[in-house]
Formats: structure tokens, C-alpha cells, sequence
């Protein structure tokens, strides 16, 4: 699966799954389906769902045979109405669900797509394509202090009101259409960027827009607790974050659950990459795994 997408962590989630043969497993965010070949390979039976048409089509031509033989199954939707998905395919009462809140490396690496401030290409940043708003509508669109606020809120950039300032500045003379052009409205000048200094000035301005096109914090929110009503008793819920805000999301759920007696934790401080994992795909580096049992 390593051209769509290099799963993280695969075989710390795989093992906290404890895949049973014949078991029902939903992958909430099938991306280039390295969890669901995990889960199928230890005999489990998934429903993968993903938002993004591309990622199905390139499971569904790898894992034909998973799929007649009705050990894969794939659905489009968002993670949020997973409820809805799971009901419709008959993936009532599941034994561990998956959610990798990352972006795949298809999607980073295909200029087309908006998602990396190291290739030029139109400020999009979906990963549905039926969204009506892309990152360039919010650039071209938001005020002044719309843009601080969504940079510092959704960003944790520290330089929010400087970014914006500069950003509403060069939408007076020229749109800005594209990556380069939003580069070039908050650097300034025509100075080429190292890819060193790309992603020291633009992560956090690049996450902010990322989350905000495509309602990522909500739908997290959204999702755990239908997440948790499709466990069975004694069901995993594995989650891998890349960011301190879907962290803290995840982590304050899992708190309250326990709290309500609904689960237990299971990684008392969340799983990280080893350094092989990182220096083989550099992309797991601010990966975390948190995982929690329903009681």
C-alpha cells in the first residue's frame, strides 16, 4: 500500500485490536488501507470508509479478492455519520474500529490536491471534492481577523496577526489562487524557500486551513461517541492523531469514558513511532496512538 499511503503504527494497532477471526472491524479512515490489510490478514472482516472517491478506487483495485470474498467491504462517507455507514452494511456491533487522522501521502504528494506547501498547485485542500470551500475561498474570503483567529485557534501559530495582516495586504493587488502565491503573500519576496524553511513558516498556517476546510476537530467530536456505541463489549477503539488539538480531543473523550465507567484505557500515555518507523517514513514522526476497551 506504500504508493497511496504508508500506514503508522500499523502493528501496535493491529496488536491492540486483538483481531479475532470472522470479527467485524471498521477502519473509519481507510486512506490507502494498510490498517484494513492488517485486520484482514489476521482474519477480521472490515468496512472501510474513507470521503475521498480516490483512495476507494485504489483500495478497491488492490484488494479485489478481499472484496469478493466479502472480507472487505467499502463505503463513502464521512467518519462523523459512521453510525449511518455501519448500519447500512450491516456492521452493527463491531469488535475494534480505527481512526488515522493523517493525511495520506497520496494526498500530499499530488499537487492537485493542495495539501503540501512543497509543491505548487491550487489552494485546495479537500479530501472530499464534493465540499463546496476550498482553502482558497478562505484565504480570498475571510477578514482580517477571521484569518488571525482561524490561524491562531486551528494553526497554534504564535505569528497569526502578521500572516493575516500580509495575506489581506496582497489579496488587494492579485488573488491568491494558488500555494505559491500564498507563499509568496506572507514571505514577501522571490527569494526560492528551502524545504526546511517552507515547513518552519507554513505547517501550522497549511493544518489551520487543512481543518478548517474540512471540519476535522467537529467530525472527530462527532464520531467518538457513535464510535463507542458500535463497540461490543470488550470492542477497541484505536486512534492515531498528528496534532496536539485532535489529541487533546481524543484524549479528554477517552478520560470521560473512563470516568463514566463506558471503557478503560488502555495506553496510559499514547504510543509513538520507534525510530526505525520514523527514519523509514519521516511523515509518522508526530504520530500517537491512544487506544481505549469498552467495558
Amino acid at each position: 500500500m506504500s504508493n497511496f499511503h504508508k500506514p503508522v503504527l500499523l502493528k501496535e494497532v493491529v496488536d491492540y485490536l486483538s483481531v479475532r477471526k470472522g470479527e467485524l472491524y471498521i477502519d473509519g479512515t481507510l486512506g490507502g488501507g494498510g490498517h484494513t490489510r492488517g485486520v484482514i490478514e489476521r482474519g477480521g472482516k472490515v468496512l472501510g470508509i474513507d470521503v475521498d472517491q480516490e483512495a476507494l478506487d485504489y483500495v478497491g483495485s488492490e484488494l479485489k479478492s478481499e472484496i469478493s470474498s466479502s472480507q472487505l467491504t467499502l463505503a463513502r462517507g464521512n467518519f462523523k455519520d459512521i453510525d449511518q455507514i455501519a448500519h447500512f452494511n450491516s456492521f452493527d456491533k463491531v469488535a475494534g474500529i480505527i481512526f488515522d487522522l493523517g493525511v495520506s501521502n497520496y494526498q500530499i504528494d499530488t499537487p492537485g490536491r493542495g495539501f503540501s506547501y512543497l509543491r505548487n498547485g491550487p489552494l485546495d485542500m479537500r479530501m472530499d471534492k464534493d465540499l463546496e470551500v476550498k482553502a482558497g475561498d478562505l484565504i480570498n474570503i475571510l477578514t482580517k481577523g477571521e484569518l488571525n483567529e482561524l490561524f491562531r485557534k486551528l494553526g497554534e501559530e504564535f505569528n497569526a496577526r502578521v500572516i493575516s495582516e500580509r495575506i489581506v495586504s496582497a489579496r488587494r493587488v492579485k488573488k491568491i489562487e494558488t500555494i505559491d502565491d500564498l507563499i509568496q503573500a506572507v514571505y514577501g519576496s522571490n527569494r526560492a524557500l528551502s524545504p526546511f524553511e517552507r515547513a518552519k513558516r507554513f505547517k501550522k498556517i497549511f493544518q489551520a486551513l487543512r481543518i478548517a476546510v474540512n471540519d476535522e476537530l467537529n467530525n472527530l467530536k462527532e464520531a467518538l461517541p457513535k464510535a463507542i456505541q458500535l463497540l461490543k463489549k470488550d470492542g477497541i477503539l484505536a486512534i492515531i492523531t498528528f496534532h496536539s488539538l485532535e489529541d487533546r480531543i481524543v484524549k479528554q473523550a477517552f478520560q470521560e469514558y473512563m470516568e463514566d465507567g463506558i471503557g478503560t484505557i488502555l495506553t496510559k500515555k499514547p504510543i509513538i513511532p520507534n525510530d526505525s518507523e520514523i527514519e523509514e517514513n519521516s511523515r509518522s514522526k508526530s504520530a500517537k496512538l491512544r487506544v481505549l476497551k469498552k467495558l
